[in-house]
């Protein structure tokens, strides 16, 4: 286990409260399961363990099932999410692996199940857990065990 480097809401209070803000934000009219489950596969796509635990433990409580939050890594293998999460989640892939950019038939299937105000809060969320996940992997946040 490594040591944590900072702790980053007390080194820089300012982006924190942005980030919150911004997270909220994005938030706001999505599903908070399906909210969950996007920041569930960002974190594990990016190797956050704080995120991991912080959203799955938010995701059980927003009524996740523990078989589906397992099954996330392999979510196009499974037969357990509905095709507008399995839309979201293709987007999500797309947009935390930029380098492959984001196909027009992930963008397409993605604005088939979201109405573009719904899409746009969904690509602000993916793009908040992306940014927590970042910050928490270079500071090295550990995760909560409790």
């Amino acid at each position: 286990m490594t040591e944590q480097r900072m702790t980053f809401r007390t080194a820089a209070p300012q982006v924190h409260r942005a980030m919150l803000a911004l997270d909220a934000a994005a938030k706001q009219g999505l599903d908070p399961v399906l909210a969950e489950l996007v920041q569930i596969r960002a974190a594990q796509i990016n190797r956050c363990a704080y995120c991991i635990g912080y959203h799955t433990r938010d995701a059980r409580k927003a009524g996740e099932t523990e078989q589906r939050i397992f099954q996330l890594t392999a979510w196009e293998e499974s037969r357990l999410y509905t095709e507008r999460e399995r839309a979201a989640l293709a987007l999500t892939d797309a947009v935390t692996l930029l380098p492959h950019g984001v196909s027009d038939q992930v963008y397409a299937e993605a604005s088939r199940h979201f109405e573009e105000p719904e899409l746009a809060r969904l690509i602000a969320l993916i793009l908040t857990a992306n940014a927590w996940n970042r910050i928490n992997v270079t500071c090295r946040t550990a995760p909560d065990d409790h």
